[in-house]
């Protein structure tokens, strides 16, 4: 729905679309890179996320265990988030290209029959573009992560100080269902913010399969004259209803693992 917008009417559309096209193995497509994806950005998010949490105590000359304002740590993770934009890139461009490669045949743009499979997007990329080519959207990507994450994880500590005030506890023990509404509402943040970022980002990582694709500034200049501002906006449902249920687990992974790994370490 981001590269192709004129092709849906909406999220109902494209799904019922997708279902007669190519059957429940067209909702999967991109799935093996998008777990990747997942895999290696979390893990570098987080790992830097610690890391980059120690540089702004040194920065701003605290203490090496003080506790860092909810801005602080926000900051912190717009920080991490520099490495594992970095990290995700070439898994990202595979994912984006596999899930939209029955619209660039439907549109045109790259000759209709060609086997679409990790292999051979893999292949392609190398053999046109050498391995810099995997890197593709590396500054959209940036552009989208490092604001993006700073409200996300502000958003999330936002939340967990509100549910701390309201049950009259700290924020290690506001309980499950508010950890995850506070994971889910910390997504939202990011995606509210940074969508059209990400839509200018997978129209480059995309395109850019069919020849020479302009960078960020003319693709968001040219999507807006063609297509106009709400283009940038499409598809965001679909990825509201995915953020909450997947990021409130992510954060409830989190919280539980770091809490185990520091009683296990008895700090």
């Amino acid at each position: 729905m981001q590269a192709f917008p004129k092709l849906y009417r909406g999220f109902a559309h494209c799904f019922v679309s997708i279902f007669r096209q190519e059957g429940l193995r067209g909702f999967y497509k991109g799935a093996s890179p998008a777990i990747v994806t997942n895999i290696i950005e979390n893990s570098v998010l987080f790992l830097s996320y610690g890391r980059c949490q120690d540089v702004i105590r040194f920065v701003s000359r605290m203490e090496k265990d003080a506790e860092l304002s909810g801005v602080q740590k926000a900051a912190a993770g717009s920080l991490a988030s520099i490495f594992s934009a970095t990290a995700i890139c070439p898994t990202e461009l595979v994912k984006c290209r596999l899930q939209a490669m029955h619209e660039m045949e439907a549109t045109g743009k790259i000759e209709g029959g060609q086997r679409s499979t990790v292999w051979t997007v893999t292949r392609t990329v190398m053999k046109k573009n050498g391995p810099l080519g995997f890197f593709q959207g590396l500054t959209s990507t940036m552009m989208r992560d490092t604001p993006g994450y700073f409200f996300f994880f502000g958003g999330y500590e936002l939340s967990r100080s509100k549910f701390a005030q309201l049950m009259g506890t700290d924020k290690d023990n506001i309980g499950i269902l508010p950890l995850m509404f506070s994971g889910g509402f910390a997504g939202a943040c990011l995606w509210l913010v940074v969508y059209p970022v990400d839509c200018v980002k997978t129209r480059i990582q995309v395109l850019s399969l069919a020849g020479k694709q302009a960078g960020f500034l003319k693709t968001l200049i040219g999507t807006i004259r063609t297509e106009g501002p709400a283009a940038l906006y499409s598809g965001l449902s679909a990825t509201m209803i995915r953020t909450f249920p997947a990021n409130g687990a992510l954060f409830l992974a989190y919280e539980l693992s770091r809490k185990f790994m520091m009683d296990a370490a008895g700090a």
